[in-house]
């Protein structure tokens, strides 16, 4: 149960930061404020990028394998 809660407070925190970093972005660019789901997907994206090279193989995290709750235990 641990290792649920600690994977979905991980991804919790990143989708919270990619709304509020969207946001601020648009904010400080003074566009529309419609433009805060391409930044938000773009943000997306990095972490993706970020997530393949950090985190476990086949996994979204972007912890490291010996700390992502997904890298202890079986592979599905």
């Amino acid at each position: 149960m641990q290792k649920l809660l600690l994977d979905l407070a991980e991804r919790t925190a990143w989708t919270g930061a990619q709304a509020a970093l969207g946001l601020a972005v648009v904010e400080l660019a003074e566009v529309p404020v419609w433009w805060a789901a391409p930044v938000a997907l773009a943000l997306a994206s990095a972490k993706s990028w970020v997530a393949g090279r950090l985190g476990r193989k086949g996994t979204a995290s972007t912890l490291p394998a010996s700390k992502d709750p997904a890298s202890h235990g079986p592979v599905a």
